[in-house]
């Protein structure tokens, strides 16, 4: 019985062994193209990332005069009320200072009146930080300013600076940070923030005072 059951189990493995010879081998094959489709598969996905990242890098290239236009960063092509033949001459323009620390140069001086305070000034303004980036400007929304100088209605340096201007006259302020926006400016997007108490520059023309036309 039990040589029975031996030879019984030795064909039994036999053929186990046989049939597991015969699966390997045909097996071969098999794997070979399964890694022949992992390698495809995993270049298929390689292509697709590098398409991706193509993608993503073209869209930076052409975003980026984009963004830099809408951030405010140079180069700028906005209204300004000082151009560049303008800005060479301000060079030679002696800086005032006054007490308050308030600094200006006359673009032009004006033949008209200084306007009283209390009294409204219709003015147009180009306002920048220091750097020349613009953060606000009368000129691109296409009106003028009108407000009552003196009245604590805009920032204290532009008020000051604009009270011992005369009608038709420009100047450029360069106002410090106690003058300027002491909490602050959070611009329109796209614009440069204003930090609190940092200083900003005004390019500003007095164009008329409502009231006192006559008098220029």
């Amino acid at each position: 019985m039990f040589g029975r059951s031996n030879s019984s189990n030795r064909q039994r493995l036999y053929k186990t062994n046989v049939g597991a010879g015969v699966q390997s081998i045909a097996s071969e094959p098999r794997l070979q193209a399964l890694n022949t489709i992992e390698r495809e598969d995993e270049f298929a996905v390689m292509n697709r990332r590098n398409l991706i990242n193509l993608g993503f890098g073209l869209l930076s290239l052409l975003s980026g005069s984009t963004f830099a236009e809408a951030a405010g960063l140079p180069p700028e092509d906005k209204p300004r009320l000082c151009d560049d033949a303008c800005e060479k001459e301000l060079e030679n323009v002696p800086m005032i200072t006054t007490e308050s620390g308030l600094q200006y140069k006359d673009i032009k001086v004006g033949g008209g009146p200084s306007p009283p305070v209390g009294f409204q000034v219709a003015a147009n303004y180009v306002a920048m930080v220091p750097s020349g980036q613009i953060f606000d400007s009368s000129l691109e929304k296409g009106q003028l300013y009108i407000f009552r100088v003196g009245a604590g209605q805009v920032i204290k340096g532009l008020d000051e600076g604009i009270l011992s201007m005369k009608a038709g006259g420009k100047r450029r302020l360069y106002i410090p940070g106690p003058l300027a926006f002491p909490k602050g400016l959070t611009s329109a997007p796209g614009r440069p923030r204003v930090a609190a108490n940092s200083p900003v520059v005004f390019d500003v023309s007095l164009e008329y005072i409502p009231g006192l036309e006559d008098e220029e």
